[in-house]
């Protein structure tokens, strides 16, 4: 009775990972699928600062767009940016987005950083 439990346990966990069907391999990303970078110097990116309150139940979010770097830069920046701000953060699709209405001391930052930027929206 009980080596009948253990098969049944056994047999739930691995049809829980099983993978139907992968073209490349489990798990894996090959280079081939990946859409390439070109990372533009700060001077050529059109930067857009925007206030946000939407989908976040009331909290205010400062969202940054408009990015064309590699996302190792990108977390560079956003770590930099959240201490300058003294908020938290994190990054979305390209898009860095800190908690609280920073809107305007980040568009001084990212000029004084070489971008070019500009509030954008209400």
């Amino acid at each position: 009775m009980a080596s009948s439990k253990s098969k049944k346990a056994s047999n739930s966990t691995s049809s829980e990972n099983r993978v139907v069907y992968s073209e490349f391999g489990p798990g894996s990303k090959p280079a081939a699928v990946e859409r390439p970078r070109q990372e533009l110097p700060p001077n050529q990116q059109n930067l857009r600062v925007q206030a946000s309150r939407k989908g976040r139940k009331g909290k205010t979010v400062t969202v940054i767009s408009g990015f064309q770097v590699t996302p190792e830069t990108l977390t560079k920046l956003l770590k930099q940016l959240k201490t300058q701000c003294g908020s938290g953060g994190t990054l979305k699709d390209d898009t860095l987005e800190i908690q609280g209405d920073h809107a305007q001391k980040l568009v001084e930052i990212l000029i004084q950083l070489g971008y070019k930027a500009k509030i954008s929206g209400g």
